[in-house]
């Protein structure tokens, strides 16, 4: 009985594939390379019976290799089964992650096919996962990882030793498995042309010849894109050679392609990336224009081809499709960094995105003195004008009195711009900053009372509607959690803040459809500023606070109407 609870268990049934998956590595030919996979299945992953189902040029599979009985190899070994029987089983069958289980209670259908099987007599089953006699367990084989390529064939296996239908361990062993035997049967073929090609080559004694035969192979038929480059010369980068899925990939025939260099087709952001791999070893995750105009993300993996006359000459590129990889990324840093309701900036996203503006000096500051001072005259001048000599600091705040100032990507200080917000007092000085508005509904805990979350849910993605596009393009606006709001907008004084406002609050009053009836709610706005010297929660708490000595100022029917 399998005990996947046990890690000792599971650590030996790692210690044998481990075992069975390097013998897959060390099969001469294609012929033991699929006996050996057949075998590994009795021997690795406890089952009694296993065959090989290979695809053949003509889309049928043949049974090319049987393990664990006797019998069983002499009635199917060599015998055909077609490809519309073959993806009928495969299409029907229950879904074991990458395997395909078809029970005995349905499998009854697939007895007259034309697929070559065996069904070893047996008891009927006494608990619900024991394994029965005509239940069917397969695992698919494709050229690429996660069924992404082409199927390159089926292993079969039937009569668990332990008696029972495998869990979740048993079933990843076998797909781990799988996977490694389509990796063993795709280099043994590939081997296997080689050699093919080798001899020949050697046969006609033509040494050069074999080799770059070999090269050609390896390169033309490689699953993934492929390029040479030429290094050296007028011209250096061009690529002088393409293969056929990097064509695919990128939308461009081998003709076309020969007109460029990977800087040519390289995103405009990604370019430098692209230059500080250009070497032998070096690699790099950037994207590369298609013919269409999208680009597409992959990884350049670099490797020299030298001549031993002239030393290095081409330049020989791995091209990898990861897509998808970085589309999943993408997708998961949105999700970190939005709110699921609303699609708006979350919580964590608006501190950040407010934290980014400001630094721990306040404007005035000494520290600002001094750098303003430095990039208009020599350090040492300003050291003696001010007192900072040899009793005075070495380091001040971002200024290094030996080595100057701090150099980020764009320059001291990475040419940071100090937030001042306007005076405090009732006079507008017209001073524009950035400012902090803090929303909160008004009546909205009686909508959800009343009508239930789905209403107030559909309440909260209409608010963020109307907010979004109240606000200018560049404007910030975020959803800080329950029916609270925030907006960052810059470059306003005090007055604009106030017109924002009122006309964000009248944006939000009309009522909102939902089901058939209008419901409303109101908004309370507080104005706070963002200054240099303050973190984003105090910037945040000001403006929280303002927001309720609003709302407190007006009466409950006002808020209500907004």
């Amino acid at each position: 009985m399998e005990t996947e609870s046990e890690p000792y268990v599971r650590l030996a049934t790692l210690r044998q594939l481990h075992q069975v998956v390097a013998e897959l590595n060390t099969a001469r030919s294609l012929a033991d390379t699929l006996q050996t996979v057949a075998d590994g299945v009795i021997t690795g992953l406890g089952y009694e019976l296993a065959a090989v189902n290979l695809v053949r040029p003509d889309g049928d599979l043949v049974v090319a290799a049987v393990a664990g009985s006797a019998g069983a190899e002499a009635l199917m070994a060599g015998r055909v089964g077609s490809r519309a029987s073959w993806d009928r089983r495969l299409n029907m069958a229950e879904r074991w992650g990458g395997l395909c289980f078809i029970p005995h209670t349905e499998g009854w259908v697939l007895d007259d096919d034309d697929v070559p099987q065996w069904h070893a007599a047996g008891p009927e089953p006494r608990f619900p996962d024991e394994w029965h006699p005509m239940d069917r367990l397969f695992a698919p084989m494709y050229t690429a990882a996660n069924g992404g390529g082409e199927l390159l064939g089926v292993l079969s296996v039937d009569k668990p030793r332990n008696g029972r239908r495998p869990g979740a361990w048993g079933q990843e062993a076998l797909q781990m498995y799988a996977f490694q035997s389509a990796i063993a049967i795709s280099n043994a073929r590939l081997r296997a042309n080689m050699q093919r090609a080798l001899v020949r080559l050697e046969r006609e004694q033509q040494a050069l010849r074999a080799s770059e035969e070999s090269f050609r192979q390896a390169f033309e038929y490689a699953p993934s894109g492929m390029a040479i480059a030429e290094m050296g010369g007028d011209q250096h980068g061009r690529l002088h050679r393409t293969n056929d899925a990097l064509c695919r990939l990128l939308g461009r025939p081998a003709s076309a392609m020969r007109r460029y260099s990977f800087s040519d087709l390289v995103h405009p952001e990604d370019i430098g990336t692209l230059l500080r791999t250009s070497a032998e070893g070096g690699r790099a995750e950037l994207r590369l224009a298609r013919r269409d105009g999208t680009y597409v993300w992959v990884s350049l993996r670099n490797s020299v081809v030298a001549d031993t006359a002239d030393g290095p000459r081409f330049l020989l590129t791995h091209v990898e499709d990861i897509e998808e990889r970085k589309r999943h990324e993408l997708q998961l840093a949105h999700r970190a960094s939005h709110d699921a309701l609303t699609g708006l900036p979350n919580s964590a996203e608006l501190r950040a995105r407010l934290g980014a503006r400001l630094c721990s000096r306040p404007p005035g500051s000494d520290a600002d003195a001094y750098a303003s001072a430095a990039s208009a005259a020599s350090v040492a001048a300003f050291q003696e004008a001010h007192g900072f000599g040899s009793d005075g600091p070495e380091v001040f705040d971002g200024y290094d009195a030996a080595d100057g100032p701090e150099r980020g990507p764009s320059g001291p200080y990475d040419h940071h711009v100090h937030v001042i917000a306007p005076s405090d007092g009732p006079e507008d000085d017209g001073a524009k900053g950035l400012a902090v508005l803090f929303c909160d509904l008004d009546g909205f805990k009686s909508i959800n009372d009343r009508f239930g979350h789905h209403t107030g849910d559909a309440v909260l993605i209409e608010v963020a509607r109307r907010l979004t596009n109240g606000v200018r393009d560049g404007d910030t606006v975020a959803r800080l959690g329950g029916d609270e709001f925030v907006v960052l907008a810059d470059g306003l004084g005090k007055a604009d803040a106030q017109d924002l406002a009122v006309r964000l609050r009248n944006g939000i009053i009309p009522p909102i459809r939902v089901d058939g009836r209008g419901v409303r709610v109101g908004a309370s706005f507080g104005i706070g500023w963002a200054a240099c010297g303050m973190s984003a929660e105090e910037v945040l708490q000001s403006a929280d606070q303002r927001m309720y000595v609003e709302k407190r100022s007006r009466s409950k029917a006002s808020r209500r109407a907004g």
